[in-house]
């Protein structure tokens, strides 16, 4: 197992990396430079402590968005996802097929609520299980 970081350490790794996501590289001796220039560390361990989860929240967010981490490419990924409009609605697509015992049951359910306005589902033939192999006895 790793060693556990403290809240300084991550508090300061994860300020660093929204401010100068665009410097930041996976390379720790790169972020090692970057974290001296941009912040003023007292000791020299402090500032490897800072760069290692930088480096190593930056091999994170290539993965995937980081909770925690605001950063623009982010939010705008984000607001993409939720603004896609699909060419083909799913409420458009055919009503489902169901058994006669799944039918039962929704029948059953809409006795006891407000459910008969729904429109009813297509009727098909019951699903028959294959029979049960017979025990063989020895």
């Amino acid at each position: 197992m790793g060693r556990v970081r403290n809240k300084t350490v991550k508090r300061a790794a994860r300020k660093i990396v929204e401010d100068y996501y665009g410097k930041l590289t996976l390379d720790f001796q790169t972020n090692k430079r970057l974290v001296d220039e941009v912040a003023i560390i007292q000791t020299k361990k402090l500032r490897n402590r800072i760069a290692g989860y930088t480096t190593h929240l930056m091999v994170r967010i290539q993965r995937r968005p980081v909770k925690g981490i605001s950063l623009k490419l982010q939010e705008e990924e984000r607001e993409r996802r939720m603004d896609f409009i699909p060419d083909k609605s799913l409420l458009d697509q055919p009503t489902a097929r169901v058994d006669y015992d799944t039918y039962g049951m929704v029948q059953h359910i809409s006795n006891f609520h407000a459910m008969d306005k729904l429109s009813g589902p297509k009727r098909t033939q019951p699903v028959v299980a294959a029979p049960a192999p017979a025990a063989v006895s020895a």
